[in-house]
């Protein structure tokens, strides 16, 4: 049984977290600290979860006989946090904030896209989970850049769900503002661009041309609905082809022959995609749920591949029809 902690236990993601966790027949959740909600029940914050636990938020860190820490705090609070405590040698971290995601010396922390770097997670003590925009954007260009195929700009639209600014309401996350509504924010500097970038790069060493990134608030709860486009000279055939291959072994993601809605990834770790062909030009459909593939079931799924678990262990959860 995997011994897990979760630092940081009062937001979105934690909750996500704790709500897999209980239900994953090889984790046992040992604590879960929040310094805000110390000595509280855990379901007075996180109420889906009623009649699911007894916990109660911890102010204290006990290290001693765990595997491994998921790290569910805002961005900056994680270096903080690898600076301030002295961790156990066999203890493994997962990280859900944006702090170690991209590469610069001293960080020996692996970027946690399964779908590209699952050999190295396996073998990784430390994981940097990917964003939620992140996931879904390069869960659409992957299989391009894998074959060397990314030579012109690359468009993308994407639409998140509150949810997706985290726990404490702002004026642009608060219901009677949401509602109803829709805007765009971070136009062509979004911070998830940077990783994206560089799993691209990864893949494919040439790759240098412009992705072109406009985020947009939705006026739903969950999910994250992506349009990517860009020049593709071949069939939509061989396009079908490249994904269906390179997506072979990956449980979670799926690539379709229907249009899909955001409803049929809703609480749930898939990855649809769906392709289409205009001109010369190809489009890429993806859609996830970003508090689940976007944040804490992608953080589920690392923690399965690093304890030689079936990446599906815990995290078999179906869509709502409604």
């Amino acid at each position: 049984m995997i011994k897990v902690g979760i630092i940081g236990g009062a937001g979105y993601t934690a909750g996500e977290l704790l709500r897999i966790l209980l239900n994953h027949p090889g984790a046992e959740v040992t604590f879960i600290h929040s310094t805000s909600n110390a000595g509280n029940k855990v379901t007075d914050i996180h109420k889906d979860l009623l009649g699911d636990t007894d916990l109660f938020f911890s102010s204290e860190m006990n290290f001693e006989g765990l595997d491994v820490i998921f790290l569910c705090m805002g961005h900056g609070k994680s270096v903080e946090f690898m600076e301030e405590n002295e961790l156990p040698s066999t203890l493994k971290v997962i990280d859900l904030s944006h702090d170690y995601r991209l590469k610069r010396d001293g960080n020996s922390f692996v970027y946690g896209l399964p779908e590209m770097n699952i050999v190295d997670i396996e073998k990784a003590q430390y994981i940097a989970n990917p964003g939620c925009f992140a996931t879904g954007i390069q869960l659409a260009l992957l299989p391009l850049a894998a074959n060397n195929l990314i030579s012109d700009e690359i468009h993308v639209n994407a639409i998140t769900g509150s949810t997706g600014a985290g726990q404490n309401p702002t004026r642009t996350s608060h219901f009677s503002w949401r509602n109803n509504n829709l805007s765009a924010y971070k136009i062509f500097e979004h911070q998830h661009l940077g990783e994206i970038n560089q799993s691209l790069k990864q893949l494919q060493s040439s790759y240098a041309t412009a992705l072109n990134f406009i985020p947009l608030r939705g006026n739903h709860p969950r999910g994250i609905y992506v349009t990517a486009y860009t020049k593709f000279d071949d069939s939509i055939e061989k396009a079908v082809g490249l994904y269906k291959e390179y997506y072979g072994e990956c449980p979670f993601v799926h690539v379709v022959d229907e249009n899909p809605d955001l409803k049929q990834v809703v609480n749930t770790n898939k990855c649809l995609l769906y392709l289409m062909k205009h001109d010369d030009k190809l489009l890429v459909i993806s859609i996830t749920d970003n508090l689940i593939k976007g944040a804490s079931g992608q953080a589920v799924q690392n923690m399965n591949i690093m304890f030689g678990l079936e990446q599906k262990a815990g995290l078999y959860m179906k869509p709502s029809a409604f």
